[in-house]
């Protein structure tokens, strides 16, 4: 798998995760080349609040003896994300520095109304949203509604899906179909013109798979963000690629352009597949339906939102365990929490300006409609905990 620099969100990135197995012991793996923990100290400062930190953001509160952040665990296996990368981190101040959707300046490419002085993202652009479009087949239309309702409640901003983008197969071949082009509205009838475009794509005749070239599917994305989006996400349960010499990729995300990608595929936890060749892979019928899709919406939605932070300015995350934590293959994806740590806390709740307590409770009632138990756990001790006293 080729290596991944290290990129702002701003900048065309390529998200690249592949599965590994571990041996049955587990040797000592060191950190990236320069990478050294934050100490309990910088950690906590990173939050930014200095020495009286809110109890909502308090990494040690605690719920009969239980942390709710650990610190960020050291690297497992030598795929592992710092044990590659030697990231730099974002403290909360480094955010409120950097992030452009904080500026008094509006964002370029920005068509929508702007108001410099506003304190938010919701102030400053009072009429944007975040779309959600599922390009090609989607499948289950259950899951796709779920996961732009979780990313409505995990933002706290305006989360608009759009209508399904239509793929074709011939042989082969795979065309984007743009239906109605040039079309210009009359007295009863309109024009079914189709303006199709092929995409990259590779497909196996020994297995009938194919992958898509993600650069292609961004290309096109582009051209159809609506003019009040902050960003505009599509969703695919093709797989993608990215170069020739990729196994797969889970997608890729354009931050100058608000546009980004995502497929779905590897997430089923049904599938195995192969170290090897992309276009390998084994279906598990074992596992229950409710379960499989359970899984497929844990992990939909943690990818979704981590991508989305991206392109709202927060970096990956190097203090605490957190959705935001980097990670260098699907595994290492998995095993990371759904919530975020205080200090991309902080960021997004200054970001946004919503009430964390009731956006907890408003995640809680998601995970319990959706039978997210670990999550459902996690989130009632977190609430009790900071209502206590009160």
């Amino acid at each position: 798998m080729p290596k991944q620099p290290r990129t702002s969100a701003n900048k065309r990135r390529k998200i690249v995760k592949e599965k590994i197995s571990y041996p049955s012991k587990r040797p000592v793996i060191p950190y990236a080349k320069g990478f050294k923990p934050s100490s309990e100290l910088q950690s906590l400062n990173a939050i930014g609040f200095g020495n009286k930190v809110p109890k909502e953001f308090d990494p040690n509160l605690q719920n009969d003896g239980v942390r709710f952040f650990e610190p960020i665990p050291k690297p497992e296996s030598v795929d592992d994300w710092l044990a590659q990368y030697c990231e730099e981190g974002q403290t909360y101040k480094q955010f409120l520095n950097q992030c452009p959707w904080l500026s008094s300046r509006k964002r370029k490419y920005m068509l929508q109304d702007f108001t410099p002085l506003g304190n938010t993202i919701t102030d400053k652009y009072p009429d944007g949203k975040i779309y959600i479009v599922p390009v090609g087949e989607f499948g289950d239309e259950n899951l796709f509604a779920s996961l732009v309702e979780y990313t409505k409640i995990f933002l706290g901003l305006p989360v608009v899906s759009l209508p399904n983008i239509k793929l074709v197969e011939e042989k082969s071949k795979l065309f984007w179909v743009e239906e109605n082009v040039g079309s210009k509205p009359k007295k009863v009838r309109t024009s079914q013109r189709q303006k199709r475009h092929e995409l990259n794509s590779r497909y196996s005749e020994s297995t009938g798979q194919r992958q898509v070239c993600v650069d292609g599917n961004l290309m096109q994305l582009r051209k159809f963000i609506p003019r009040d989006a902050l960003c505009m996400i599509g969703l695919t349960m093709m797989d993608l690629y990215g170069d020739d010499s990729d196994l797969f990729v889970a997608g890729m995300a354009a931050g100058n352009e608000r546009v980004a990608i995502f497929s779905l595929f590897r997430y089923d936890p049904c599938l195995e597949f192969s170290s090897e060749n992309w276009f390998e892979f084994q279906l598990d019928t074992n596992m229950q339906k409710k379960e499989r899709q359970r899984t497929i919406l844990q992990r939909g939605c943690k990818l979704l939102v981590h991508e989305i932070c991206h392109l709202l300015g927060i970096d990956h995350c190097v203090f605490y365990e957190c959705c935001m934590n980097g990670s260098g293959h699907l595994q290492e994806d998995f095993r990371q929490p759904m919530h975020l740590c205080p200090v991309d806390l902080h960021k997004l709740s200054t970001l946004v300006g919503f009430d964390v307590t009731d956006r907890y409770k408003d995640l809680l009632k998601f995970y319990k409609d959706k039978g997210c138990k670990p999550e459902t756990q996690w989130m009632e001790k977190r609430i009790e905990s900071l209502c206590l006293g009160d």
